[in-house]
């Protein structure tokens, strides 16, 4: 039996699929690529945009229309949170939300052998429920792993519709996060990347907290580099700083979660931290790990309801202001079952497009500079994917992307760099021969 699947949204989806594809696999399927023929279809979808949940319907009538006898499957965010919706589609034959995963295996295998013709098995989310564990060994980027350590969110931002889609916080056991950080060095990972749906969360509804983990994932033999997934600013006590300083195997890169430099839209936001707050975390965070070792990235949201061009033009001189290394602009996408899909004052589509065209052009432009400002230094670079038999892509400590000149290295290695002019995309380099 063959399975192939398609996966939208973020990294924890990506690595939900994985876990998946692992499932399948250890029940006797072969996985195989999106396109090929395949006995069963799994869409694990996203629902941070109305836009989303329309990829995910597309995709399954296709399958069905040119696959009529294949089991179609859609599953994660977009069912959790509208469930009557999902159900609603026709073209799917087996509906499941973002927990009890291991379940679609048998809800498959229910259709296929004909004792069902159709599985819809959306359950709710309920306070006090555990993490799910899943299986995950492999990656598709073969070179950094990406460990899930909790789901759900229990903020409540006027835009976002993933505490609906996720439930409350679960965090995953130390132990569990721990036995896989050794089978991930066994399987040859160097670095890895703790992920979540709100990763500063992980430990309030266990007693324990991620300074915690991070130390404790660091004395785990063979693991070189680790990687915090998204943080909200106000999150990251002074203790935590201080901690996650001590530990030299973590990258000093953060992804500080902004949304908007404007104080008046965060309010609108629901967001809960001023510019002002955001500017002090950040003074912490250079004076404990250097102002010259640490770099920032964030997102930010441009055409939230009622911004006003000046409310704009602040929220971009804020944002260039910070010096960030990478920032990700949205246009705002109106969700329905959110809060702010009803507010007044909703700015047209072509003026957010304008929007994000400019603050793109002015972060790219701080970007460049500050790429260009770190010609010269040393870094260590992690050799990930090979475009010839010497030359490679992979980033600095500092999520730096570089293309590497090292013969006699594979993927995988980490190797000492001088880094070199930015082309735009990335700084060129040499890696050093080890008498150099």
């Amino acid at each position: 039996m063959r399975v192939s699947f398609y996966t939208l949204g973020c990294k924890v989806n990506q690595n939900e699929t994985g876990a998946l594809a692992q499932l399948f696999e250890a029940s006797g399927y072969t996985v195989v690529e999106t396109g090929e023929a395949a006995d069963v279809y799994v869409v694990n979808s996203c629902t941070v945009t109305n836009f989303g949940d329309q990829k995910s319907r597309k995709w399954l009538r296709r399958q069905k229309r040119e696959h009529p006898g294949a089991v179609t499957v859609l599953t994660g965010c977009y069912p959790q949170a509208f469930p009557e919706e999902a159900a609603a589609i026709a073209e799917a034959d087996v509906v499941t939300g973002s927990g009890n995963r291991h379940a679609i295996l048998q809800a498959v295998q229910q259709v296929l052998d004909g004792t069902a013709e159709r599985v819809v098995d959306i359950r709710p989310h309920q306070k006090g429920e555990k993490f799910e564990e899943l299986p995950m060994d492999r990656f598709a980027e073969h070179t950094r792993a990406f460990v899930k350590v909790e789901d759900g969110c229990n903020r409540r931002c006027a835009y976002c519709v993933i505490p609906r889609a996720r439930g409350p916080v679960r965090s995953r056991a130390e132990s569990s996060i721990l036995d896989e950080l050794h089978r991930l060095v066994q399987a040859g990972y160097r670095e890895v990347v703790l992920t979540a749906i709100s990763l500063p969360s992980y430990g309030t509804d266990t007693g324990t907290g991620l300074a915690e983990l991070v130390e404790h994932a660091a004395a785990v033999p063979g693991i070189d580099r680790i990687r915090l997934g998204s943080l909200d600013p106000d999150m990251l006590t002074d203790e935590d700083i201080r901690r996650l300083a001590a530990v030299p195997q973590l990258c000093p890169q953060f992804h500080l979660s902004l949304q908007s430099g404007c104080d008046k839209t965060l309010r609108a936001m629901r967001r809960p931290y001023t510019t002002a707050q955001y500017t002090e975390v950040v003074r912490k965070l250079r004076e404990a790990f250097g102002a010259d070792e640490l770099s920032l990235t964030t997102d930010v949201i441009v055409g939230f309801p009622g911004e006003t061009e000046e409310d704009f033009e602040k929220s971009m001189e804020f944002v260039t202001g910070q010096r960030f290394l990478k920032v990700h602009v949205f246009p705002y996408s109106r969700r329905s079952g959110t809060p702010a899909y009803d507010f007044p004052d909703q700015i047209p589509e072509h003026e957010k497009e304008a929007r994000s065209r400019r603050m793109s052009e002015a972060v790219e432009a701080v970007r460049a500079e500050e790429a260009a400002a770190m010609q010269g230094r040393k870094a260590e670079v992690l050799l990930e994917t090979p475009l010839s038999a010497t030359l490679f892509t992979g980033y600095t400590k500092q999520y730096l992307p570089v293309a590497v000149t090292a013969p006699g290295h594979k993927s995988g290695d980490i190797v000492t760099v001088t880094l070199g002019e930015w082309d735009g995309q990335r700084s060129k380099a040499v890696a050093e021969t080890p008498d150099a």
